[in-house]
């Protein structure tokens, strides 16, 4: 899955009139104007913004393209440029009824002919086949204007979901190309118009044409700022007003601590990614054993991690998902580190001795692989995992690797023990339990958290062809599986980190990561 991930913020009114070519550089504006504008910081450069590739910063293309249907807080699809759909033919061809009066920046009309001319740009093609609805595309019908169906070779499992994504499935203008047909600008139909694009910035304007609630302010801005250090002196300055999430622009726990002791309102939110400790049996014959895995679980502080990575902001879990999730079962209590009871299963296992336990002459030693890139702080963690291991004698060595060693390494299983997240929100619970456990399924660069192709496959293949009425039952089978046997050690949800500035009210995290948080947002002097 081509997933990803981070980035965004803010500069001046004034160059909203300049074209995308000019620079982007700062300039004075009034009070006036500056009330009429939120102020962003993104990590990197917006770049090629075409709704149909993956290039571009997800949250900036949040703002211009809109989906059918939208993916709300705990996993609600939510009408969209869609507000009716209708799933028939065993959920194989999807009914759709398009909202009424919508328009594209350029004037264009939303009508059933531009949603099958941008179906056409990416549903049903190789590169695209990661998604479901891609993969089992099998044609349109266009009924009229308002309606229009989209036929399916198979049910599609979490369609509504992928239908909600960011890329590729949301929405451009037909008049926006060339006429080769090749992108040339991004003209959607969403709240905002882009005005001016560079590398330090993009402007963008309340687009009065809008159908839904429009926002309170003209001007949206976002200003490149790479540095996370940068970003909070550039909010504590005042030169921009809301910086945090994930793929928007990372804000670490520290920093929001800092920040919240200055005054700076911080907002932490639950996360739907969750950080999981993968074991690779294949690798290493003592964690072919429940009993040894079991061991290591016992082992883990989770608070002492959630002190290290989050200040003590992410919550400890035992379970794959947050409740926030949709389908995400039952809660299962979270693994205490208890040191007697993890050597006893030792012990158990047949690994005895010190102060390295060894069975049948070996040592029992293994390897951690962290990559900072990755998952920034994750060395400390290590450092920390391998004290706690060798009070139960265990010897862990630990090996960092850059985000490309990481990207071969995983996928090819090079490793004993490695930190993964989910995928998070709007992926669940799919996403993660067909990508990151099905062993034939090929997830690319992400790799595999756990792989059992005799009793894990089957259990996940019957979830995934469940009908909806059983999916719930069908995927705890799975949860129940990795959990009874420690097949994974879920550490911690990742916390969605926001800070803002004292003239942003009402602010609210929004649904996904890879949403941009601008709406119900009102500024003050």
């Amino acid at each position: 899955m081509p997933i990803d991930r981070r980035l965004f913020l803010s500069g001046v009114s004034k160059f909203l009139a300049v074209s995308a070519a000019s620079s982007f550089i700062p300039s004075i504006v009034s009070a006036a104007e500056l009330k009429e504008t939120l102020r962003i910081a993104i990590a990197k450069p917006a770049g090629d913004l075409n709704p149909h590739k993956y290039t571009g910063l997800w949250g900036v293309q949040d703002l211009l393209f809109e989906p059918l249907v939208r993916y709300g807080h705990h996993g609600k699809i939510e009408p969209g440029l869609a507000t009716e759909w209708v799933v028939e033919d065993g959920g194989k061809r999807l009914k759709l009824t398009l909202r009424q009066g919508v328009t594209f920046h350029d004037g264009a009309p939303f009508d059933a002919k531009a949603v099958d001319w941008n179906l056409k740009r990416w549903i049903g093609l190789e590169a695209n086949n990661w998604m479901n609805s891609s993969r089992l595309f099998d044609g349109t019908e266009i009924v009229d204007d308002r309606h229009i169906n989209i036929r399916f070779k198979e049910p599609v499992l979490g369609l509504l979901q992928e239908l909600a994504y960011v890329r590729p499935v949301r929405f451009l203008s037909p008049q926006s190309v060339g006429s080769d047909g090749a992108y040339k600008e991004p003209i959607g139909t969403g709240p905002w118009r882009q005005l001016s694009a560079s590398n330090e910035g993009s402007g963008f304007e309340r687009y009065d044409g809008y159908w839904g609630d429009k926002p309170t302010y003209k001007n949206l801005e976002v200003k490149v700022l790479p540095d996370s250090r940068g970003r909070v002196a550039a909010l504590r300055a005042g030169d921009v007003d809301l910086i945090g999430g994930a793929f928007v622009s990372p804000l670490t726990a520290t920093e929001a601590q800092s920040l919240k002791a200055a005054g700076v309102d911080v907002v932490v939110e639950p996360g739907t990614t969750t950080m999981v400790m993968a074991f690779n049996p294949d690798r290493v014959a003592a964690l072919k054993d429940p009993l040894v895995r079991k061991a290591i679980n016992l082992g883990i502080d989770r608070d002492a991690i959630s002190k290290v990575l989050y200040r003590g902001l992410a919550e400890p879990t035992g379970n794959l998902f947050s409740e926030v999730v949709p389908l995400s079962g039952k809660r299962y209590e979270v693994p205490q580190r208890n040191v007697e009871s993890a050597k006893s299963l030792l012990e158990k296992a047949g690994w005895v001795g010190s102060p390295v336990r060894q069975k049948d002459g070996k040592d029992l030693a293994i390897e951690i692989v962290v990559s900072e890139e990755q998952v920034p702080g994750s060395r400390s963690v290590a450092e920390v995992m391998q004290s706690e291991l060798q009070e139960l004698g265990i010897a862990l060595a630990i090996r960092s690797v850059d985000h490309a060693s990481r990207h071969s390494d995983i996928p090819e299983r090079k490793f004993d023990l490695a930190f993964f997240q989910t995928f998070g929100a709007p992926y669940e619970p799919f996403g993660t339990v067909v990508g990151l456990f099905l062993s034939t399924y090929d997830n690319g660069v992400d790799g595999k958290l756990f792989i059992d192709p005799e009793n894990l496959d089957p259990l996940v293949t019957a979830a995934m062809s469940a009908p909806e009425s059983e999916m719930q039952a069908a995927l705890q089978k799975v949860y129940d599986w990795l959990h009874d046997n420690d097949a994974i050690a879920p550490l911690l949800y990742v916390p969605g980190i926001w800070a803002h500035s004292s003239r942003v009210k009402g602010f609210d995290g929004p649904a996904t990561e890879y949403d941009m948080p601008y709406k119900n947002i009102t500024l003050s002097e």
